[in-house]
């Protein structure tokens, strides 16, 4: 059983950087694909990014080319979420996301989830 936790969350403002992190504990990281997806206020779960289990490859939504990295820490079993230029409408709790299937941007098909971290994107 994996917990992964999110933290890195805030409030920044518009054209601004953030940094998420995702802590997993109680199992091997490094067997497990990430993702990251987003629920804004009112809407439905959006995939940001999947990589997998070595870090290699990475994959984004349309939206966050160019904006987002992933990235992960094997070492350290922690996942990364660099978000640069953010903009209000990125407004929104993000989730980490790990599991077996690869490159999934579906929520659901991935195991394990954490809690969320905030982020509010706002001058």
């Amino acid at each position: 059983q994996v917990q992964l936790v999110e933290s890195g969350g805030g409030l920044v403002q518009p054209g601004g950087s953030l940094k998420l992190s995702c802590a997993a504990s109680g199992g091997i990281f490094d067997r497990y694909n990430m993702a990251w997806f987003r629920r804004a206020p009112g809407k439905e779960y959006e995939f940001i990014s999947t990589i997998s289990e070595s870090g290699a490859t990475p994959v984004y939504a349309e939206s966050a080319k160019g904006r987002f990295t992933i990235s992960r820490d094997n070492a350290k079993n922690t996942g990364y979420l660099q978000m640069n230029n953010l903009k209000p409408e990125r407004t929104a709790v993000y989730y980490c996301e790990a599991g077996c299937l690869l490159f999934s941007n579906v929520k659901e098909e991935y195991e394990y989830w954490g809690q969320g971290t905030q982020v509010t994107v706002s001058s």
